[in-house]
């Protein structure tokens, strides 16, 4: 068997970066191809996607916040009605 030669590429530091650059824009079109975004508007979309995440979280956050309000609310006044209560019973007891 005879074994072939084997073939060595030598690129300047630029040449490199140039065809590294080219690849990585490939490959960045290829995935926003794959995600459906493709169409020149990936970045609205995104920037879309994203300020509807942070209106979710924030939705989120809100609805916590008011349902530890209504609990919160909620037990103060039934402490203000069974101190109402038990002020009037010893009220009429004396």
């Amino acid at each position: 068997m005879q074994e072939k030669p084997q073939q060595i590429l030598t690129l300047d530091v630029r040449d490199l970066e140039e065809l590294l650059t080219q690849a990585a824009k490939c490959g960045a079109e290829r995935a926003l191809a794959q995600l459906g975004l493709e169409n020149g508007s990936a970045a609205r979309d995104i920037r879309d996607l994203r300020s509807l995440i942070d209106a979710w979280r924030q939705a989120r956050l809100t609805a916590w916040q008011t349902a530890i309000k209504v609990l919160t609310t909620a037990l103060l006044a039934m402490l203000l009605v069974g101190a109402a209560i038990k002020l009037k019973l010893m009220g009429a007891s004396q």
